[in-house]
């Protein structure tokens, strides 16, 4: 088994965010040129270690320097976007940039409204306009495509520094509109939405795009469709350099609290972390039926605790589960299916979770260690439906346990790889009681992470131990893999900035609102559906701050707890991972099932059902967030397992033995009554639920006679 793994070394690099494929450190410097790999080398080194020594307060403790936080967010900035120019080499060549040719558009229109008389119109937009044209005309021809990525280069560095020397001036005059700050903040904004749009794709850039067109038309729109005006001029100077926007909260997390978690997931896998967690899988689960994808389920929760993006996790466990499965007697479908909703899940379970989890304490004012223990039931409701769905398919198969003479015993496993285990232990700590450890989430991540490596190279695992350069390049790599997440926190600064000064984010509240009629369940689904909406062909960290600015207020609103309300609309984005058209887990998995990517994502809907139901349950059941007594947490968390198990019975055709289709309705019917939500509807609710308990007791109790019956039949 051991075999069928990739290179450790490649591990956690396959993918650098939840759309799109990166290639491992190796195969980039095999593919690109001596200037490239050096520069992107130079530029991922000091992005990492600006964050590294800002977050340990070097600076301060040891050189007595002090400065704004959003100095080093501006300086952090130039280099990702500096770095997005170098590495993003790969596009369609074309006569026409689709990014100048906006640009281009946008002067035009300005100056139309600005200067009715084309002689008043200054030097300095004819210079911008000149630059757009040639931008257009040029920045997509391979001739000449790379000197413009340079020069892009160039100037997101040259532009952030000056930003950094000038910063405290510049927020002071801010409301003055000085020349420079407008000229400035739009080459920014520019830059950031070009950078976003090359590693993340267009869709998030066009709804960016829409807003700010929208901003414009608002104003003369009736009732609560109206926004307020600003001026151009002053929407973007308030882009640019205020901190409510691309230099601001978002792009904070993004910087100071991704990059420490990514920095450990790398370490993690370099020595031998992934291996460790598949072993682990295999040693509990391979002697159960089912067990190659019991196998992938455990893997996938475990190494998707640290890594925390979906398709990392199915490039580093579906490597090795999916063939397992399809070996052992799971479709291909099934098998990357199950595989894409396992790592999917990597985003939910605490300790580290997604990188939206982190975003979601901020927008929450909350610890993260809160947002970890609202997430925990959750988290093991999903991964326990998911092992119900796979231990009652393998029964229906007839799929037995794996088959291994190589692998290892749960006693040798652990014997060899203990230690990774304590790092871990002391992280979730540390999140959970930063009162005790006195540690930030960030400085927690950064010590978790010299602790892994003092172990590892005192235990090293299963007779292998990396060298020095091998982590020196992981932690380096750290700046390309993050590249995607601190693109996208800032472009989501400039949505975030489009919605506060306008006010459309509170427009938009209330027309929801008024939509759904303050009804409450009509809301929810109205938002689901939304979010689904927004989901498709966004990352997940796009989806979650889309709707948690947009959609989750209305909920707030209506009375939902703002928990609730953000865990809603974080659970339903994160549905773009495994639905069609886009489903970029299942596309993922399915290309190491060698199928076709499109079904793999429609079953996958199928195994991860519950993905679709749990918001509306917590949501509506607080006390699934931990929010109330004990003994309802415990009574709840119960009950839905049991209505899961029910559910999945239905779904599958299978229980205790096969399921006729009236059976399956009246498992389906029975599952609907255990999980409905009892607090709106009192005592009655809960008297529903008991009725459905005792309605599928007595269907399993009647399945076990009907199996018990058929066994001591004569053959």
């Amino acid at each position: 088994m051991n075999d069928a793994r990739p290179a450790s070394g490649a591990v956690g690099q396959s993918a650098a965010s939840e759309e799109r494929f990166l290639s491992s450190a190796e195969e980039f410097a095999a593919t690109s040129s001596k200037a490239t790999v050096l520069l992107t080398n130079i530029l991922q080194g000091v992005l990492v270690a600006c964050v590294v020594l800002w977050v340990m307060d070097i600076p301060r403790q040891v050189f007595n320097i002090s400065f704004y936080t959003e100095q080093l967010l501006t300086v952090c900035l130039g280099l990702t976007l500096a770095l997005a120019f170098v590495v993003e080499t790969r596009r369609d060549y074309r006569a026409i940039d689709p990014a100048g040719a906006i640009a281009v558009v946008t002067i035009l229109i300005y100056i139309a409204y600005r200067f009715p008389n084309p002689l008043n119109i200054p030097a300095l937009l004819w210079l911008g306009l000149t630059l757009a044209l040639a931008w257009t005309l040029l920045a997509s021809r391979e001739k000449y495509a790379r000197w413009f990525d340079y020069a892009a280069a160039v100037t997101s560095l040259l532009l952030c520094g000056y930003i950094f020397v000038r910063y405290e001036p510049l927020t002071y005059e801010l409301a003055m509109l000085p020349v420079e700050g407008i000229v400035g903040s739009a080459i920014l904004v520019f830059l950031v939405l070009e950078g976003s749009r090359r590693s993340s794709g267009f869709g998030f850039v066009a709804i960016i795009l829409a807003m700010a067109v929208y901003i414009y038309i608002s104003p003369n729109l009736p009732g609560d469709f109206q926004t307020r005006w600003v001026s151009p001029e002053r929407l973007v100077a308030y882009l640019g350099l205020d901190t409510n926007s691309i230099i601001g909260a978002i792009l904070g997390v993004a910087v100071l609290i991704v990059i420490p978690f990514t920095i450990m997931g790398q370490v993690l896998a370099r020595t031998g972390g992934a291996d460790f967690f598949s072993d682990v899988a295999m040693a509990a689960m391979g002697r159960f039926r089912g067990g190659s994808a019991k196998i992938a389920v455990v893997g996938s929760a475990l190494f998707g605790m640290i890594s925390g993006s979906a398709v990392s996790n199915v490039l580093a466990v579906g490597i090795v589960t999916i063939p397992t499965m399809i070996k052992a007697g799971f479709s291909r479908y099934k098998a990357a299916a199950i595989e894409s909703v396992g790592s999917t899940g990597g985003q939910l379970m605490p300790p580290v979770m997604g990188a939206s989890a982190f975003i979601m304490a901020e927008f929450l004012q909350v610890s993260y260690g809160t947002v970890c223990i609202a997430a925990a039931i959750p988290a093991i409701l999903y991964y326990a439906c998911l092992f119900i769905h796979v231990d009652l398919d393998a029964a229906k198969q007839k799929i037995g346990a794996v088959q291994d003479p190589d692998a290892p015993s749960f006693r040798e496993v652990m014997k060899s790889g203990w230690h990774f285990l304590v790092p871990i232990a002391f992280l979730v700590f540390a999140l959970v009681y930063p009162e005790v450890t006195m540690l930030t989430p960030e400085k927690a991540a950064i010590v978790s992470t010299v602790l892994l490596m003092i172990l590892t190279f005192v235990f090293g695992y299963r007779g292998k131990r990396p060298t020095l350069l091998t982590l020196g390049q992981a932690i380096i790599d750290t700046g390309r893999i993050s590249l995607d997440i601190i693109l996208i926190g800032a472009a989501a600064g400039i949505m975030v900035g489009i919605l506060a000064i306008s006010g459309l984010a509170f427009s938009m509240t209330l027309q929801l609102v008024a939509l759904s009629g303050d009804n409450i369940y009509l809301l929810l689904i109205l938002i689901a559906i939304l979010a689904f909406v927004l989901g498709i062909g966004l990352p997940t960290v796009s989806v979650y701050i889309l709707t948690a600015t947009l959609l989750a207020p209305a909920l707030i609103k209506l009375g939902v707890t703002p928990m609730a309300a953000h865990m809603f609309v974080m659970y339903n984005g994160m549905l773009s991972m495994i639905t069609p058209p886009v489903a970029f887990a299942a596309y993922a998995a399915a290309n190491i099932a060698r199928t076709d990517g499109w079904t793999t994502g429609w079953v996958a809907c199928l195994v991860g059902w519950s993905t679709f139901v749990l918001p509306f349950l917590f949501v509506l059941t607080p006390s699934l967030l931990m929010d109330g007594p004990s003994h309802l947490v415990v009574w709840n968390f119960a009950r839905i397992i049991f209505g899961l198990y029910v559910g999945t019975a239905a779904i599958l055709g299978f229980a205790l033995t096969l399921l006729s289709m009236p059976w399956r309705v009246a498992y389906g019917v029975a599952a609907c009554l255990i999980l409905l939500p009892p607090d709106p509807f009192g005592m009655t609710g809960h008297a529903i639920n008991v009725a459905g308990i005792a309605v599928s007791a007595a269907l399993l109790i009647a399945e076990h006679l009907r199996r018990k019956a058929a066994s001591l039949k004569p053959a």
